[in-house]
């Protein structure tokens, strides 16, 4: 069943439906629910059965650790342990909101949750109904949350992408509208005193530099070895085909196909003229030179057209610049089956 709630302001009905939401979790169901950056398909942290159902929904290998959201910066020190103050910096800093720290996990969490690992990712949510949400579940409570998709998918960023796939493997759908940022969460982990990007989401790592006055290490470089969630080469595939191509490479590949009788979508942030792309079989959509809009609305945008007919996703390639670091990462890893 889908509830549908105002995320701005709930009212009383709609906090009962967060209330039927928190009890089904406590027993033990599986609810997805709006958060900030995508909808997240949640179980009680502490309960090994209902986390193990969320592998098998989600068709998830089991060593792909899950993210544990907590209500209030002061549940961090129960979840996790010998938490290094620059974790604390940022959590006080950016929380509620779109960073997930990699910490030393506390005996509280199952090896379930953490894929095996000795660490766990751990967030705050900016979104009023998944705040809501953990402060009715009980105190000594979390919620462990992988996206609500199948594994390796586009995430979703509103109710009806979870409801197209998981509505009838799932107890409850709580719909808190599109989410605000439309990307997965920052994850950074911290080592001997150095602090790791493991992947960029919707904190800049710039922001992150700042608040810490110090340098952020790209996990491509000299990261320790932790597994995380969307780390692998590929994921946040749409099913058809998606291919990433500097503009006048992109404009040749489209005729190309266009010429072949193939139906193809293709998505620019730069301007270019009408003429260039005018077979009927071609779809052309400009997307926002701004990367923060682009990212609120990426994912909806490649939920519509792998559901729509066409043969081929076609993509210009994001700038280089560290603002669109994340954008660039989501579609590397989405195109990279079809490279």
């Amino acid at each position: 069943m889908v509830m549908v709630l105002d995320k701005e302001k709930l009212d009383q009905k709609q906090l009962e439906k967060v209330a039927a939401a928190a009890r089904l979790l406590k027993e033990g169901g599986i609810v997805a629910f709006p958060t900030e950056t995508v909808y997240g398909l949640g179980v009680d942290a502490t309960n090994t059965d209902a986390v193990r159902k969320v592998y098998e929904i989600k068709q998830r290998p089991t060593d792909h650790p899950l993210i544990v959201h907590i209500g209030h910066i002061t549940q961090l020190d129960y979840w996790a342990q010998e938490i290094p103050e620059a974790a604390w910096l940022l959590a006080r800093h950016f929380w509620p909101g779109p960073l997930t720290l990699i910490l030393r996990r506390s005996p509280h969490i199952p090896d379930c949750v953490t894929g095996g690992q000795d660490t766990v990712g751990i967030r705050l949510p900016a979104h009023p109904v998944a705040l809501k949400l953990l402060n009715m579940i009980g105190p000594n409570k979390a919620i462990a949350a992988p996206s609500a998709n199948l594994y390796g998918r586009i995430s979703p960023t509103t109710a009806a992408h979870v409801s197209a796939t998981l509505n009838n493997k799932i107890d409850m759908i709580l719909d808190g509208g599109s989410c605000k940022v439309g990307l997965e969460s920052t994850i950074i982990s911290f080592e001997h005193g150095t602090v790791f990007l493991l992947r960029p989401g919707g904190i800049p790592v710039s922001a992150i530099e700042l608040v810490l006055n110090k340098p952020v290490i790209s996990h491509k470089s000299k990261a320790p070895v932790t597994r995380v969630p969307g780390a692998l080469p590929s994921h946040y595939a749409p099913t058809t085909p998606l291919q990433l191509f500097h503009l006048p490479e992109l404009i040749q590949t489209a005729n190309k196909l266009a010429a072949q009788n193939l139906h193809t979508v293709v998505i620019t942030w730069s301007e270019i003229n009408s003429s260039q792309l005018s077979a009927p079989n071609i779809q052309h959509v400009r997307m926002s030179r701004d990367p923060v809009h682009y990212g609120q609305h990426l994912y909806a945008l490649l939920h519509r057209y792998d559901q729509a007919p066409y043969n081929y996703i076609l993509m210009e390639t994001p700038p280089e610049l560290p603002a669109w670091l994340a954008i660039s990462d989501r579609l590397q890893r989405a195109s990279y089956a079809h490279l």
